[in-house]
């Protein structure tokens, strides 16, 4: 059985594959700035600078991974953006994108892409 971490990695290959093959470039996998803000995935897309979040499960039993995206993580996402802007002050246009990704057993993922989250 595959670890919470291997699954983690897994949705994020994912997510990687599915932007580059929408026009994305990825800047920056993981970054992680301070505390609890990390960045899944940092993009480019048309000179806007994209902030995605990826949720990934084999399983709708929780829940649609989406959902795991409340108030409080969104909070917790935009500080890590703020870090982000603080540091590489050349970026102004962007944007905080949800990329969920579900992939039950035997299935080819099902994507859903959030786009502009605002609380």
């Amino acid at each position: 059985m595959a670890t919470h971490l291997e699954i983690g990695k897994a949705g994020e290959r994912l997510a990687e594959d599915y932007l580059v093959q929408n026009g994305y470039s990825i800047l920056h996998r993981n970054w992680r700035c301070g505390g609890h803000e990390e960045i899944d995935l940092v993009a480019m897309k048309d000179n806007k600078l994209h902030f995605v979040e990826v949720k990934y499960r084999t399983s709708t039993y929780g829940g649609h991974p989406e959902a795991a995206v409340n108030r409080q993580k969104i909070r917790i996402l935009l500080r890590g953006v703020e870090q982000f802007l603080f540091i590489h002050k050349q970026y102004d246009d962007f944007r905080l994108d949800v990329l969920s990704i579900t992939q039950l057993p035997g299935k080819e993922p099902e994507y859903y892409f959030i786009e502009d989250v605002t609380m």
